[in-house]
């Protein structure tokens, strides 16, 4: 899964932002268990999954918020 751009998460329902944020920790997790067992070869990937789970629950603040 690639990164996320911001335009393309503000366009998502708060449902969608949802299931995102559980895909994405679901895909943290299984990289955090390939990284323990030296299976794991794009190590950034961890790194990006962290980061896209926050940026989508920013927006949902500010969303909920009545910003933008």
């Amino acid at each position: 899964m690639a990164e996320l751009k911001v335009e393309d998460i503000r366009a998502m329902s708060p449902d969608q932002m949802d299931e995102a944020v559980l895909n994405l920790k679901k895909e943290r997790f299984n990289l955090r268990f390939q990284r323990a067992t030296g299976q794991l070869e794009n190590t950034s990937r961890l790194r990006e999954a962290r980061r896209d789970i926050a940026r989508i629950k920013t927006i949902a603040a500010q969303k909920r918020d009545g910003k933008k």
